[in-house]
């Protein structure tokens, strides 16, 4: 079991996550929340699988980068949900995601939390956490999909990455005078994740987009994108209506980017 009450957790989630549930997992310690989900046997169409843990040993993002969080700082959760048929622009499901996290967070008086496209969860300029979608076609047409947060709830003081993965981090003690309880959070995400796994099956990421805007933490600030392609700078002009980034380059033409790897740059243009 871990150390998080996985009975309250259960028992705090809304009316729609209780009607989906097909089966909830807590652990004291795993490698990987979204690497169990993605292994176990999908939930049937509609259905949710719950993993979480506040001691992921071997936690991954996106690229194969690692996340990394002291046993009890944080909470790893993955949601895994199976679609009848693939929705259309899969690869925009983590930008709903992420406003739907922020969302159930802001339930509990935690504001200030912005979104870094494509999948980070940004605070005072600093990481708050991170999303990793993967998914898998199972037959038929379905796909299964899990989707994982990393999320700093408590980091202690001396939390330090090391000098090669050198970033701000912040977590949600910082961001609130008064902190819930972790299995309070727990149960939020899990609903705010189930509601954008439904939403986003009846509507798609149409759905979303005219509440990323607000929320969006790259908007005009100068930037890099290393492509597949070739790299793309300018300043984040927000989303076209799919989720890709919009680049305004200093000759005012605007560049649509749908991968890549975000490189922030200071007022001078060069990269931090």
């Amino acid at each position: 079991m871990s150390k998080l009450d996985a009975e309250v957790i259960r028992g705090s989630l809304g009316e729609q996550a209780v009607r989906r549930l097909e089966r909830f997992d807590a652990f004291a310690a795993i490698e990987s929340t979204n690497s169990y989900l993605v292994r176990e046997e999908p939930p049937a169409a509609g259905r949710i699988r719950v993993a979480l843990t506040d001691n992921q040993t071997a936690g991954r993002g996106r690229h194969g980068r690692s996340w990394q969080a002291p046993p009890g700082s944080g909470l790893c959760l993955s949601v895994g949900y199976t679609f009848a048929s693939q929705p259309h622009n899969l690869p925009a499901l983590t930008l709903a995601i992420g406003l739907g996290l922020i969302e159930a967070l802001e339930a509990h008086g935690i504001d200030g939390i912005s979104l870094k496209w494509p999948n980070d969860l940004v605070a005072r300029d600093s990481k708050l956490g991170g999303i990793l979608t993967e998914s898998q076609a199972i037959g038929g047409g379905a796909i299964h999909v899990v989707s994982g947060v990393g999320l700093n709830v408590t980091l202690p003081d001396d939390f330090d990455l090391g000098a090669e993965r050198a970033q701000a981090v912040v977590d949600l003690a910082t961001l609130v005078r008064d902190l819930p309880p972790a299995e309070a959070i727990a149960a939020s995400l899990v609903d705010g994740l189930c509601r954008v796994f439904v939403e986003y099956e009846a509507q798609g990421f149409r759905a979303f987009a005219e509440r990323w805007p607000g929320r969006d933490w790259l908007h005009g600030r100068r930037l890099t994108i290393d492509t597949p392609r070739q790299p793309v700078s300018g300043c984040g002009a927000g989303l076209d209506d799919d989720g890709a980034l919009l680049v305004a380059d200093d000759d005012g033409a605007v560049h649509r980017v749908t991968s890549g790897t975000v490189i922030l740059q200071d007022t001078r243009g060069e990269a931090k």
